[in-house]
């Protein structure tokens, strides 16, 4: 209707103009997140899309399922959807641009179905819309009870073979969505927000459609990068590492509140676009044959993460081994950045004491509160001649008299004596 009319009986309403562009950015943005569902995804502009799922039934657990998923993904990423099935695409668009949420099997059960529906689905032009009015047309059925010939003449060709499409008696090819890529997508905030915690409701949106989009490729993503686009200054960057890829809604979204609890926003926030450039291949995880008892193991990879989101990248660091066999430099401090945290033990303690510390010797034996059990050893290193701090040592595994486990060693130079070097865990 006219908007002084639309006005007219609603005086708060808030008129926008359309804006083709975005709304055909958003369109593929949800193609690429229900591909997950199904590689068949087709386009139908500006307002449709359309899964052929017939085989992905079993996957999902049914219709229902499927049903299910889809609702409540299109609700997290704010759309509001009307869903709708049938044998042909042409069909289940038609049912769901007209409200229909209604399911139809076979071929036999359209027409009767399809001839309720107002003529408005075949989006006509307005002067084809108002001749049907002027001829009391107001319904499939009643069109399709017109005369063919008549209805060629004086309407074309092409409304008889929508019809026929719509009923499977014409092939309806479609050209199917292609995945992209890289992932961007942006959304535009109703208002400006000051609070970075109150960011987290929008982003959320963009990290299920991000999920959504890399399930669909079977892949996941190390990195990836928020932008908040602010009205008077360049936008600002929140770039959030992981250890290893993944694609974990849950985890993403957690790791975006970590990072916004300690963010305070310059200028107020008027958009939010989120991308990952690199996309790399996520394989699935292997389940057993036999349920498995007992707590499953800690995932350290996300508690990293969580501290580098809380704390920073560059407050959080690991341990990496080096080729060294001087012990006190065989272990290097790393910012995980590339490598997930790997640590091996073996002989060797994990705890190296910042400076050996001497040990009493009472008769031949070494002492550390008590005398000391020798259980293994020795392990002779003598290394470092080239840069002036060489070693010539024997290393023991001790035991004390409380039964803890240290690390000595007797020096085989000058005075000797022995040392106490490390602490088993």
């Amino acid at each position: 209707m006219a908007v002084s009319a639309a006005l007219a009986l609603a005086p708060r309403l808030r008129v926008a103009p359309r804006d083709p562009a975005t709304e055909t950015e958003a369109l593929l943005g949800v193609a690429g997140w229900a591909a997950q569902f199904t590689p068949g995804v087709a386009l139908e502009f500006p307002d449709g899309v359309l899964l052929e799922v017939s085989g992905s039934l079993k996957l999902f657990g049914g219709l229902e399922s499927l049903l299910e998923r889809l609702r409540r993904g299109l609700a997290e990423m704010g759309w509001s959807s009307v869903l709708a099935g049938a044998p042909t695409p042409r069909a289940a668009f038609w049912l769901a641009w007209a409200g229909k949420q209604k399911f139809i099997g076979e071929s036999a059960e359209l027409d009767p179905v399809l001839a309720e529906l107002p003529v408005e689905v075949l989006r006509c032009n307005d002067e084809t819309l108002a001749a049907f009015e002027a001829i009391g047309v107001r319904t499939l059925g009643e069109l399709r009870a017109l005369p063919r010939e008549g209805m060629a003449r004086r309407f074309g060709q092409g409304l008889l073979a929508e019809f026929d499409r719509a009923l499977g008696r014409l092939p309806d090819p479609r050209n199917f969505f292609v995945l992209p890529a890289r992932f961007r997508a942006a959304i535009e905030l109703p208002a400006e927000v000051t609070q970075a915690e109150a960011l987290l409701f929008a982003a959320r949106r963009l990290i299920v459609q991000l999920a959504g989009f890399l399930a669909a490729r079977s892949s996941g993503v190390q990195r990836f990068a928020l932008r908040l686009g602010h009205r008077d200054r360049a936008a600002t960057e929140i770039a959030i590492g992981l250890v290893a890829p993944s694609r974990d809604a849950e985890h993403f979204t957690l790791l975006l509140r970590e990072r916004f609890a300690g963010l305070d926003l310059a200028e107020p926030v008027r958009e939010l676009a989120l991308q990952a450039d690199e996309v790399v291949p996520l394989a699935g995880n292997n389940l057993g044959l036999l349920l498995e008892q007992g707590k499953p193991p800690g995932d350290w990879g996300h508690l990293i993460e969580r501290l580098r989101a809380r704390l920073g990248v560059e407050a959080v660091l690991g341990i990496a081994n080096r080729a060294e066999h001087r012990p006190e430099h065989a272990g290097v401090i790393t910012d995980l950045e590339e490598k997930q945290l790997q640590l091996y033990f073996g002989e060797r303690p994990f705890w190296l004491l910042d400076r050996p510390k001497p040990l009493a010797e009472i008769g031949a034996v070494p002492s550390l509160d008590g005398p000391l059990d020798l259980l293994a050893g020795p392990e002779r290193i003598e290394s470092g001649w080239w840069d002036g701090e060489d070693v010539a040592r024997d290393y023991f595994v001790a035991r004390m008299q409380s039964e803890a486990l240290v690390w000595i060693y007797r020096e085989r130079r000058g005075e000797g004596g022995w040392y106490l070097h490390g602490v088993f865990a």
